[in-house]
C-alpha cells in the first residue's frame, strides 16, 4: 500500500479534516448510462496489497475481484482503473469520482476502498459512499520465540524492533506516546505490507498493521498475533464502501444490493479467503 494511500485512510481515523471540494465538474455515469455503455469503470488504488495492486498486465485483490463482481452483477464489462493514491482520500474521490485528474481523463463510475463514515461523508458531499464491505483495525503481530513481552503494555517493547509504516498511525501513535520511548526503535517501511515483510526477514521483532495485511502476508509463514487489545487510537478500526458521484445515487443503491447479495451468499468472504484473511464485517452496515 502506498504511503499517501494509508496516510489518509489513518487520518480519517484520527479525526483529521482532509481535502475540500473544488470547481471543475466532469459527469460520472448513471446506473442507466452504465447500462447503456456496457462497462462499469472501477477506480481501485494502484498499491493497496492486498486488496488491489498490479502483476504484469493484470490487476491482482479483493477490491479488483469485487470490482469484477460488481460489473458481473450488473451485467456489463468492467474496467479496472488502478489509480495512484493523492495526499488525502479526498483528493482521491476528487480525482477518480466527482471532477477527474487535474491533467484532464475520464472518470470512474465507483472508487473502491472509501472511508465508510458519516462525518467523513458530510464533509465530502460530492460524493455517496455507500455498501460497507468489511472493516479494518490494526494489530500486532511477532515472532513467537520472546512473545511474552508483545502481550504485555506497550511500553514494555522498549528495546525491541517495531515495524510500522512510516508516517502511518502506528508510527505517529509509538512516537508520541509513552514518552517516546520507542521511538527510536521504530522499524519505518514505505508500506503496511512492507512492514509485514520486515519482520518475516528478520530486520523487526514485531509489526503493527491492519490486520488484513498481517494475515495475508504473516500468519501463513509464521507470526503469531498479540491477543491482547491495543490502546487508544489503535484499537479503533473503520469500515470501508464504495464511493459514487452524488447525481449517482441510482448506481449506489444497485452496488449495493450486489454487495449484500455478494455477502449473503459467501461470495465476499470467499474473496478474501483466497487472500488468506478472514473478512471483518462492517459495524455501520
Amino acid at each position: 500500500m502506498t504511503l499517501a494511500s494509508r496516510r489518509h485512510a489513518l487520518r480519517m481515523v484520527a479525526g483529521a479534516a482532509l481535502a475540500s471540494v473544488a470547481a471543475g465538474l466532469v459527469r460520472s455515469a448513471s446506473l442507466e448510462k452504465v447500462r447503456e455503455k456496457g462497462v462499469l469503470r472501477v477506480a481501485v488504488y494502484a498499491d493497496l496489497r492486498l486488496f488491489s495492486w498490479r502483476e504484469g498486465s493484470k490487476v491482482l485483490g479483493i477490491d479488483a475481484d469485487l470490482g469484477r463482481a460488481l460489473a458481473e452483477a450488473l451485467g456489463v464489462r468492467v474496467d479496472l482503473w488502478d489509480f495512484v493514491a493523492d495526499e488525502e482520500v479526498g483528493d482521491d474521490l476528487r480525482n477518480t469520482v466527482w471532477r477527474g485528474p487535474l491533467l484532464g481523463g475520464q472518470v470512474a463510475d465507483v472508487m473502491l476502498h472509501a472511508p465508510y463514515d458519516l462525518a467523513f461523508a458530510r464533509r465530502h458531499d460530492r460524493v455517496a459512499i455507500v455498501a460497507p464491505y468489511c472493516r479494518e483495525t490494526f494489530a500486532l503481530a511477532y515472532v513467537p520465540e520472546g512473545g511474552a513481552r508483545f502481550e504485555g503494555p506497550l511500553p514494555g517493547l522498549a528495546g525491541r524492533r517495531v515495524a510500522v509504516e512510516l508516517a502511518g498511525l502506528p508510527d505517529l501513535f509509538l512516537s508520541a506516546q509513552f514518552g517516546g520511548v520507542l521511538r527510536a526503535q521504530l522499524v519505518r517501511e514505505p508500506t503496511g505490507d512492507a512492514a509485514v515483510r520486515a519482520v518475516l526477514a528478520g530486520r523487526a521483532d514485531a509489526v503493527i498493521a491492519t490486520r488484513a495485511q498481517i494475515e495475508h502476508a504473516g500468519l501463513a509463514q509464521g507470526l503469531r498475533l498479540r491477543q491482547a487489545p491495543l490502546p487508544g487510537l489503535l484499537a479503533r478500526g473503520w469500515d470501508v464502501g464504495l464511493a459514487v458521484r452524488d447525481d449517482s445515487r441510482d448506481l449506489g443503491d444497485a452496488l449495493e444490493e450486489a454487495v449484500r447479495e455478494l455477502a449473503q451468499d459467501g461470495r465476499l468472504d470467499r474473496m478474501f479467503a483466497g487472500y488468506g484473511v478472514a473478512r471483518q464485517p462492517p459495524a455501520l452496515a
